[in-house]
């Protein structure tokens, strides 16, 4: 059909027309409300973008000498955060002399491990010491069993 009868009928119809396929020896075109299907091309979009899951991630910070109830409040926080399905970096910040001894560092990373057990708790990354932080990554434990 040429193209001005397609235009005519378009616009008999209340219709754009739209070229579908440009490639060939013959234009595909197509009679369609050109907004309407714009409007729908955003609304795919922004649905995909509702749907997408991006990683979540917090970061909790101690020191090699956190006070007991400081510990404890820090350990309540890690577990609110993995239930929330979180990823949680566990850091610990070597402050001057304590440099010296980095094992008591480790221990203090690794008594967070003992107190949030086994149960609730995936360890992604053990404990690793980085110039002045020794850190380790949890996640939850997924419940897909």
């Amino acid at each position: 059909m040429p193209i001005e009868k397609a235009v005519e009928k378009a616009q008999e119809v209340g219709l754009d027309l739209v070229v579908v396929a440009d490639k060939g020896d013959n234009t595909v075109c197509r009679f369609m409300d050109f907004g309407k299907h714009l409007y729908e091309q955003k609304r795919k979009l922004k649905d995909q973008k509702k749907k997408q899951q991006t990683q979540k991630n917090k970061e909790v910070k101690f020191h090699v000498n956190t006070d007991k109830h400081d510990f404890d409040l820090k350990i309540k926080h890690i577990l609110e955060f993995l239930g929330k399905g979180y990823k949680v970096r566990v850091s610990l910040l070597f402050r001057g002399r304590e440099m010296a001894h980095k094992e008591l560092g480790v221990e203090v990373l690794e008594r967070v491990i003992a107190e949030l057990g086994e149960g609730n708790t995936n360890v992604d990354a053990p404990p690793k010491l980085m110039g002045r932080t020794a850190f380790m990554q949890l996640s939850p434990v997924s419940k897909k069993r």
